[in-house]
């Protein structure tokens, strides 16, 4: 029995549920964590550079490389467990170390990525975390420690996945230029589970940062979208008033309306982009199964107050670009519409008076008709009397000749230039 056909990709699809495995990591242990993103047309950005920054590392190390056109690698190098993964903006590097320093958050931590190597990075840091995992010693110590390491403004604290662990972080870069995280664990959590905890704080850290950047789009934008706003406004309201001939407006509102596409092709991308990023960070806080600790404030109350203001503000302002580029697009049609009658009046007028001219001319060609006759027939009339003449010698008189031939000439050339004019008709 021939065995069925396998799709091409069947086993490739089915692959790639498993090729981004979680973490694996053991209390203690120091995370450090760093995203890379090119600061233009990052989404075409050429893949390959990322993948040589990438085997640059690896070979600091001795490491192997992976495979070509891999899109993630996982391996020890040194005394670190590398995880690199390349996403559609972006590439993140995760090295986890397997004891913690006596300094909470030691800058010297972050040297497993060695400088040399940072500034050869074919892109710009969007941001770098630094996760300490250790073992929860109560919540007294978790909250001598959180007020040694955090500002109490800005912290977000809160017992997670079922009081597997203690996670906190104050969202602020700190004089070495990283983001601070603390995860304390609980006796008996396992591994997995920590180096779930540990992902998933990393990527609410990543993408919310790439989210922001449609925030800073929008900032960008909102002064230029109120003079476009304002500038419509007027000319609708001249287009109202007739204050100013449709002709001279209908370039105006063209131009308008131009900038708008041009703007909304230009911001599209991001912000679809800051929709998709926005819903991860969501996601992953609402997978973490948050409980309060102490009554402070958990991630998802800091993101309420502090990051979805600025995430609205995207969303309002992509509302605004659409609804004004609609407008333009709107009041461009009215007006298209407002000069296509005015020129159909002015054709039907121009038609008018073609017909008048038509039908004058139709009358002087008539007159000219009458009177070609005329001429024509005194010259028919002479030529005939000059073939006549000899009958004179037969008693008949040249007036007499003359005037018996000039009725028939005459009906004769009527005749044939009435035929000559209705067979060209």
């Amino acid at each position: 029995m021939t065995p069925i056909q396998d799709h091409p990709l069947r086993y490739a699809l089915a692959n790639e549920l498993h090729a981004r495995p979680f973490p694996v990591a053991k209390a203690p242990c120091t995370v450090v964590f760093l995203a890379i993103k090119k600061p233009v047309a990052a989404a075409a950005r050429d893949r390959d550079q990322d993948l040589a920054h990438l085997k640059d590392l690896l070979d600091r190390h001795g490491a192997q490389h992976p495979q070509p056109e891999a899109t993630h690698y996982a391996g020890q190098i040194g005394r670190h467990w590398l995880k690199w993964e390349q996403h559609t903006e972006f590439v993140t590097y995760t090295a986890i170390t397997q004891n913690v320093s006596e300094r909470a958050f030691n800058p010297a931590d972050f040297e497993v990525f060695p400088p040399d190597w940072l500034m050869a990075s074919p892109g710009q840091r969007v941001t770098s975390a630094m996760v300490r995992v250790s073992e929860c010693q109560g919540d007294e110590a978790v909250g001598r420690a959180l007020a040694d390491w955090f500002e109490p403004e800005s912290l977000a604290v809160s017992r997670v996945l079922d009081d597997a662990a203690i996670c906190a972080s104050d969202f602020r870069i700190d004089p070495a230029g990283h983001m601070r995280f603390a995860v304390f664990v609980s006796p008996g959590t396992g591994r997995r589970r920590v180096g779930r905890i540990v992902q998933r704080m990393c990527e609410i850290e990543t993408y919310k940062a790439m989210s922001m950047l449609g925030f800073a789009r929008i900032k960008q934008l909102t002064p230029r979208l109120g003079e476009l706003d304002a500038q419509l406004t007027d000319l609708m309201e001249q287009m109202t008033d007739n204050s100013a001939q449709p002709d001279a407006l209908l370039p105006q509102f063209l131009s308008v309306s131009t900038e708008l596409e041009t703007i909304s092709a230009r911001s599209t991308f991001r912000f679809g982009a800051t929709g998709a990023y926005e819903a991860i960070v969501t996601q992953r806080i609402a997978a973490l199964r948050e409980e309060r600790f102490k009554g402070r404030q958990s991630f998802a109350d800091f993101m309420m107050r502090r990051y979805d203001p600025a995430i609205r503000t995207v969303k309002s302002t992509e509302t605004r670009l659409q609804a004004l580029s609609d407008r333009a697009i709107r009041a461009g049609e009215l007006l298209r519409t407002r000069v296509d009658v005015e020129r159909s009046a002015q054709n039907q007028a121009l038609l008018e008076s073609m017909d008048r001219r038509a039908d004058m001319a139709l009358r002087l060609q008539h007159t000219v008709e009458g009177l070609s006759v005329v001429a024509i027939s005194y010259y028919a009339v002479s030529l005939a009397s000059y073939v006549l003449y000899p009958l004179t010698t037969a008693g008949i008189s040249k007036g007499m000749l003359t005037a018996a031939v000039t009725v028939p000439v005459v009906l004769g050339v009527w005749f044939a230039i009435r035929t000559i004019r209705k067979r060209l008709e």
